[in-house]
């Protein structure tokens, strides 16, 4: 069955609506430059909120962009991440540096502009590659990429999560797993009221796509 992530969230009462909802990853996002930007002293509240409405199902997923590896791991400790994404020009290097110092799972994003973006995915020492449309916004931006780029990604590299980003929302998701058949999928602004405001209806309706896919 796809797994579900909601990105990009800022509230507590939308990280348990969220989770409540039957999501698997809810993300929180620490890029300071961000819409959606969530400031680390508040995040153990909102995770806190999120693996109360659904104990034992919810994983919390953070998002960074060229941070410093202590950075990464203070907040993963703080915050109890479960996982940790990485969605800034990070190498191979960078990626196991983190991952050794977090002892946590780790995500790498990728802005899939055009075949060579996709090149050499086995060369990432992750758990996931995580693929976005490319964006001044490092993702969040509602805007989709050639779901082909991702559905030859899949098919050259059949044992590799997948996580598939980039203007998902209700009306597409069940579109976009047919075209690609990813691990997961993430979304952000195709649930959203407005950036970090999460609506409930839409998180719902997503949810239910997904599912009801998973049941055909």
């Amino acid at each position: 069955m796809t797994k579900i992530k909601v990105c990009g969230v800022t509230l507590p009462d939308d990280a348990a609506q969220v989770a409540a909802a039957g999501v698997d990853f809810v993300g929180l996002n620490f890029w300071p430059r961000s819409k959606r930007y969530l400031a680390p002293e508040r995040a153990p509240l909102i995770a806190a909120a999120a693996r109360a409405a659904s104990p034992g199902s919810v994983q919390v997923v953070g998002l960074f962009v060229n941070a410093s590896v202590a950075e990464i791991a203070g907040i993963a400790r703080t915050v109890e991440l479960d996982v940790i994404q990485l969605h800034g020009d990070e190498t191979p290097e960078d990626v196991m540096a983190v991952a050794q110092a977090t002892q946590r799972a780790v995500w790498k994003a990728i802005a899939a502009a055009g075949p060579r973006e996709v090149e050499r995915l086995e060369a990432w020492p992750v758990d996931a590659i995580l693929l976005d449309a490319p964006t001044a916004g490092r993702g969040g931006s509602g805007k989709t990429f050639d779901w082909n780029l991702a559905r030859d990604v899949r098919r050259r590299n059949p044992a590799r999560k997948l996580v598939l980003a980039g203007g998902l929302d209700p009306d597409n998701v069940a579109a976009a797993i047919d075209a690609v058949d990813p691990w997961a999928v993430d979304v952000a602004s195709g649930v959203e009221a407005a950036p970090g405001i999460k609506d409930a209806a839409k998180v719902t309706a997503f949810v239910a796509a997904v599912r009801d896919r998973a049941a055909r």
